[in-house]
């Protein structure tokens, strides 16, 4: 249960004090955040393009989410995290923003994240797959089935 929204400014934070973990986490000030709502592919995780060849989707999402806080910082900008909750592992679980780019939103529209436990962002996951943006341009492996089989020692 959520008992209150609270949002953290990180706008006098030098770049090397927000760190993007990879397609869904970030790192900020020493504090874990889990972009709430959104499942990114593993860092080392491999998606097929529209061609069917193997390409890197996870470090693209990581690309991508890296792209977005830089471009942000780099023009004056802020990246400020709403926590929702913590989940198991005890990482902040946040919708950031970076200036007013709902980071969450935008890993899901352009198709370097999915929906995951959430509904919120389920219209822009059908728009980015209508679309065939980023993972959805050809074939990929959700990442939670992708972390349940290697954890399994199924991959």
């Amino acid at each position: 249960m959520i008992s209150a929204v609270l949002l953290l400014p990180f706008a006098a934070l030098a770049k090397e004090e927000i760190k993007v973990l990879d397609g869904d986490s970030l790192e900020i000030d020493g504090r874990d955040i889990r972009l709430v709502g959104i499942d990114a592919p593993e860092y080392l995780q491999l998606c097929y393009d529209k061609n069917g060849e193997k390409y890197e989707c996870g470090q693209e999402a990581l690309r991508y989410l890296q792209k977005l806080v830089a471009d942000s910082l780099k023009s004056g900008g802020n990246i400020a995290c709403k926590k929702e909750g913590v989940d198991r592992y005890k990482r902040d679980l946040s919708v950031c923003y970076a200036d007013k780019l709902n980071l969450n939103k935008e890993m899901v529209r352009s198709g370097w994240a999915t929906v995951y436990r959430h509904d919120m962002f389920q219209a822009d996951e059908d728009e980015a797959k209508k679309a065939k943006r980023g993972i959805w341009q050809g074939r990929f492996m959700r990442p939670e089935l992708y972390r349940a089989l290697k954890r399994y020692g199924k991959m």
